[in-house]
């Protein structure tokens, strides 16, 4: 492990990361992204998950309901630890691109959140020393991140356009606009008075083509992350910022990520600005604080005003792997103070004045000099005669919040666009019949309310699912582009089936990029009547507002999920929000999951773990005393006992745990799994032919596989039918084995059969949410290997989802939404 300056050694290498900015009421969570580990290229190696480090706890045995597996009914296995292959030790980074930034207590954000725009498994290789490749074509995730760029900036475009002076009349459109256009034309002696009186009427507006008339055009290069595409950095730029890290006792390895996040100056921005390496992912205060004493030396303090903006813009970040999109004031000026800022009030400000953070209030922007009255600072002449004191009494006090750009323009652009959809589409459509022919209540609730409205918010469990398959059917019966977009490649497999065509399903990925889908019609946007979003709350602020903006007017937009499940890898929670602003109808599925499995999962989602009736042993209890036994009674079950009482084989088995660091995280049961299942030396960087691996192809994107063999062109996996070669510069940062993942990485898929782990170190990454979603992933039989004793049902019954602080709610109930539910 490389050092920086200020790192203490033996303090690092966790899972769980130490200084994230924790909103109030945190819970025993801890971290909102339990599931992410620590961002490729950071400087130091994910460990155990939170609550790894100490003893594993005995417990006398589990008083969880369900029938038990005596020593009998498993095969006899010693318990021997497999050995990793060098190679296994720098795959930590893979976890942080595959769990990106949950809800949960797994590894760190950066959890391949990592949702987390610095997690991109592009960037660089564990050790920060791999070259970005030169590639001829953009890549999907690359694609994504276009089009995320563009959304960006016309989003920044229109913001500008709002906060300029505005020339008279340039606010005038239609109508009015022509008429005083007009008047100018006349004063200005361009045009007499009686040229406007002949005028022909003006042709009505172009609409767009219907459905059967429409051709798909080539889709716009787009893709989904927040981070930048890496770009191949200059030799000379390479070498200014060597120069600059060793002056400044950094290790060089840190040269490449500099460069691609701070730009070809980023040696003459780290000489002027030190505090700038906090941008390069995994770098951390302290570090950045050495960095700059042996660079500027007496000339710095803590104090020092490039210190301050740059920690606001890291805590920020921070709290963006976590979920968030903005910050409580307060407790940024808090988590200043504890890292030696003398006047954190004043830090705040100066990280605002240069541009660092934007600050709101109750949604609203506020300029500077209102954030010091929201806080209490200004207006001292009204306080000292007690004028307006009353006032204030009787009003609750404003909350003041921080956020980065991006996030609050992609909120901004989100609710203006969901507005545009509620308000634009046509309300008399007659679906009737289609809805009299639906399969179900509910089917036909969901057929109707859609045809009423631009705008659908559909929650139910796994059952469910079929509702929007139904409502996908009716539309396309009706003559009507109609698409659903699911968060895995195994959920939209799912969706096709139950709609009966697979044309009808795609990944949001897939339809981001242009990989998938109709492509775009003449106006650039999705040529589409109807978009259904299955797996909703996995859907990030920034991925939501980049669909949303590629939505035509009159389009109609269903998002589809179960509530109970882990939120998105990235920051935001759209589907909570926009079911919480109560933004647009609601339908609520009546349809039960079935079976023992369903029966438990549907008590864990109102906070009850009950004992259910499982005759065909469909739910399992394995008791374990600790980590060790738990790792050797999963071997077991997934090479032995699920196959022989099931007859489900070993591959389509799914191991679901709590971390991915510790004795009884992913990487020691992946480790376990693969001597018993696929021995073998890992001759293609720790890989061999027959592993179960996930890709992780953009942050918070997990897509299962199994490698075929690899030669120079890097490592061939098979995805789901799918050929895919990763680069062999990527493959430490983006595959890792799969037999064994976390909560956050198999939301959105389900298997056969699932083994959830719980060793007795995993109590305090348990929630109600993480046991819904890890339960739910068994299809036809469950087993729980359980060493937590009470500290589950105290989780699902104590222990809801973490809040994630957010603009997008508040931005929503403030829109004009006439047609949205009271």
């Amino acid at each position: 492990m490389t050092a920086l300056p200020g790192e203490t050694p033996g303090t690092v290498g966790t899972d769980t990361p130490q200084d994230t900015v924790s909103p109030p009421d945190t819970g025993a969570e801890g971290s909102a992204h339990a599931d992410a580990p620590e961002a490729p290229g950071a400087t130091e190696p994910p460990g155990d998950a939170a609550g790894a480090g100490e003893p594993a706890a005995e417990v006398s045995g589990p008083e969880v309901s369900g029938p038990e597996v005596s020593g009998t009914d498993v095969a006899a296995a010693e318990d021997r630890p497999a050995e990793v292959p060098d190679a296994e030790a720098g795959r930590a980074d893979a976890d942080a691109d595959a769990d990106a930034g949950s809800d949960g207590v797994e590894d760190a954000p950066a959890e391949e959140s990592a949702g987390s725009p610095e997690a991109d498994a592009d960037a660089v290789t564990a050790d920060g020393t791999a070259e970005a490749p030169a590639v001829p074509e953009l890549s999907e995730a690359q694609a994504e991140l276009a089009a995320q760029r563009e959304l960006r900036e016309r989003i920044e475009k229109r913001k500008a356009e709002k906060t300029a002076p505005i020339a008279a009349g340039t606010g005038l459109s239609g109508t009015a606009a022509e008429l005083l256009a007009a008047v100018r034309a006349v004063e200005s002696g361009e045009k007499s008075g009686t040229a406007f009186f002949d005028s022909p009427a003006p042709a009505p507006a172009a609409r767009r083509p219907e459905p059967a008339a429409t051709a798909a055009q080539p889709p716009r290069a787009s893709v989904p992350a927040a981070a930048p595409t890496p770009q191949a950095a200059s030799p000379e730029a390479l070498d200014a910022v060597r120069a600059v890290l060793v002056a400044g006792g950094a290790p060089e390895a840190l040269a490449r990520p500099a460069v691609g996040v701070l730009g070809e100056q980023a040696a003459e921005l780290l000489r002027t600005d030190p505090w700038q390496l906090l941008a390069v992912p995994g770098v951390r205060p302290e570090q950045a604080d050495g960095f700059a004493r042996a660079l500027l030396g007496d000339g710095c303090g803590p104090d020092d005003g490039r210190r301050t903006a740059a920690l606001v813009g890291w805590l920020l970040e921070r709290a963006a792997l976590q979920g968030h999109t903005a910050l409580d004031a307060g407790a940024v000026r808090a988590a200043l103070a504890e890292r030696a800022v003398g006047d954190p009030d004043a830090a705040v400000r100066n990280a605002v004045e240069e541009g660092v953070a934007l600050v709101f209030q109750e949604g609203d922007d506020l300029e500077p000099d209102d954030a010091e009255a929201a806080d209490g600072e200004g207006d001292e002449e009204g306080a000292a005669d007690g004028s307006g004191l009353a006032e204030d009494a009787d009003r609750e006090p404003a909350q003041v919040l921080l956020g980065l750009d991006r996030y609050a323009l992609a909120e901004e652009s989100l609710a203006d666009g969901l507005a545009r959809l509620v308000n634009a589409c046509e309300k008399a459509a007659d679906w009737a019949e289609a809805a009299a022919a639906a399969p179900s209540p509910s089917a036909a609730e969901l057929i109707r309310t859609t045809a009423a409205a631009g705008l659908v918010a559909h929650s139910g469990g796994e059952a469910a699912r079929a509702e929007p398959a139904a409502l996908i059917a009716a539309a396309r019966g009706l003559g009507l582009r109609a698409l659903g977009a699911t968060h895995s490649e195994d959920g939209r497999r799912r969706l096709a089936a139950a709609v009966g065509d697979p044309d009808t399903a795609v990944t949001l990925a897939g339809l981001l990029s242009g990989a998938q889908g109709p492509g775009r019609d003449e106006d650039g946007a999705l040529a589409l009547d109807l978009l259904v979003v299955l797996d909703a709350p996995q859907l990030d602020v920034e991925n939501a507002a980049v669909l949303v903006e590629a939505l035509a007017d009159g389009a109609r937009l269903v998002l589809s999920g179960d509530p109970g499940v882990l939120g998105s890898a990235g920051a935001g929670r759209v589907f909570a929000d926009v079911l919480a602003a109560r933004a647009c109808p609601q339908v609520v599925s009546r349809t039960p999951d079935p079976g023992p499995i369903g029966e438990l999962v549907s008590g864990i989602g109102i906070g009850e773990l009950h004992q259910v009736d499982a005759p065909g042993k469909e739910v399992v209890i394995v008791p374990v005393r600790d980590a060790g036994e738990a790792v050797h009674r999963t071997v077991q079950l997934v090479a032995d006992s699920v196959p022989r009482a099931f007859s489900i084989p070993a591959e389509e088995t799914q191991v679901i745990t709590v971390g991915h660091g510790g004795a009884a995280g992913t990487r020691a049961l992946n480790e376990a799994l693969k001597q018993r299942l696929n021995p073998g030396p890992g001759r293609f960087g720790g890989f061999d032919p027959g592993d179960r691996v996930v890709h992780v192809p953009a942050p918070g994107r997990t897509v299962p596989g199994v490698v075929r063999s690899a030669d120079a062109e890097g490592l061939r996996l098979d995805c789901g039918g799918v050929p895919v070669v990763v680069p062999q510069e990527r493959v430490e940062s983006s595959v890792r084995h799969g037999w064994a993942l976390s909560a956050h990485q198999a939301a959105g898929m389900r298997w056969p059969a699932a083994v959830v782990v719980l060793p007795g170190d995993a109590a305090q990454g348990l929630s109600r949410p993480w046991v819904y979603t890890a339960f739910g992933r068994g299809e036809r039989h469950l087993s729980v290997v359980h060493g937590v004793d009470q500290a589950l049902p105290h989780a699902v019954a104590h222990v809801p989802a973490q809040e994630r602080t957010t603009r997008l709610r508040p931005l929503l109930e403030a829109l004009p939404t006439p047609d949205a539910a009271s």
